[in-house]
């Protein structure tokens, strides 16, 4: 009897994991049927050599014309790395906004009444698209153990057009489904920010709670909306291939260096152009603030080829 009960158990736990696995596909593969197959993409910054060409007048137009908008999510817990974030990269957004599952009183937010991750990504692109839509042309959202370095951003971003539906930064395939990880950042253009608005509303297509036997993560959820809209994953990197979204530390960086390229530490660990670095304590967050924006060497022969320049009234530092 005993042996019974035990089969029929593993039988039913069987069923379920075939079932649960079922359903994840179907959901993953939504909308593929009436669609072009999507050649993935490995988007190129701008070499030194194009930005050379650009005249002095035509760089001083782009650096104003580039707006980026800055969504940090945020929980209570995350206190520090909030109070971290707020003083050191954020203040090179054109614009950067907290927004927090609940009210905290200490820092300002706006309040997305869930602790539900994907409910409060979807709250915040809604957010940002009707009241900032006429006001940036780039929409880049992270953790808060996330540091950005802003202007590379921009420098990677020079040559793209945000009327077009970019969704970049590190990508991850898992399955059919090809996403943009969190822990990374992810940019998003104005005309992406659009088509996601308008998807927003329609369960079928872009379901609040998705329709799975188990949760999926934020940003599996956000490219299975994306992909309703047309707009597809693509992944960073700069003009020799490396990434420029990470989801690692650059400590984590430089010791897988040190162990897989002895020779080759620099080389080996990271990009010179890179946007972002993930899993940051808050003194690493000040530490990276100090490395990237205050160190200087005298007579560096770097020369600057772009000057972004901060909005009016910005504590940039």
């Amino acid at each position: 009897m005993l042996s019974e009960s035990s089969s029929f158990l593993k039988g039913v736990m069987l069923g379920s994991i075939f079932c649960a696995l079922i359903t994840m596909l179907g959901h993953i593969r939504i909308g593929h049927g009436n669609r072009m197959h999507h050649e993935h993409h490995h988007l190129q910054a701008p070499n030194k050599e194009d930005i050379s060409k650009i005249s002095e007048d035509e760089r001083m137009e782009l650096s104003k014309s580039f707006r980026v908008y800055c969504i940090i999510l945020v929980k209570p817990k995350d206190v520090s790395l909030w109070a971290a974030v707020k003083e050191t990269w954020t203040k090179h957004c054109d614009k950067a906004e907290f927004f927090s599952s609940e009210n905290v009183k200490v820092f300002e937010s706006i309040n997305m009444e869930t602790n539900d991750m994907w409910l409060m990504m979807r709250k915040a692109y809604k957010y940002a698209f009707d009241k900032y839509r006429d006001q940036y042309n780039w929409f880049f959202l992270a953790r808060p153990s996330t540091f950005a370095i802003i202007e590379n951003l921009k420098y990677f971003l020079l040559k793209k057009d945000p009327s077009q539906p970019f969704y970049l930064g590190h990508t991850i395939k898992s399955g059919d489904l090809e996403y943009v990880s969190v822990e990374g950042g992810i940019v998003l253009s104005i005309e992406s920010m659009k088509r996601l608005n308008s998807l927003l509303s329609i369960p079928e297509k872009c379901p609040e709670q998705g329709g799975m036997i188990w949760k999926i993560s934020e940003d599996k959820q956000l490219a299975v909306c994306l992909k309703y809209a047309g707009v597809f994953a693509e992944n960073a990197e700069d003009s020799e291939g490396k990434d420029v979204f990470n989801t690692k530390s650059i400590g984590l960086f430089i010791k897988e260096a040190m162990t897989n390229h002895p020779n080759l530490v620099v080389e080996g660990c990271c990009s010179d152009m890179a946007v972002t670095f993930n899993g940051l304590t808050p003194n690493q967050m000040h530490v990276m603030m100090y490395g990237v924006y205050r160190l200087r060497a005298f007579g560096h022969i770097f020369n600057d080829a772009l000057v972004f320049l901060p909005p009016n009234g910005s504590d940039n530092d």
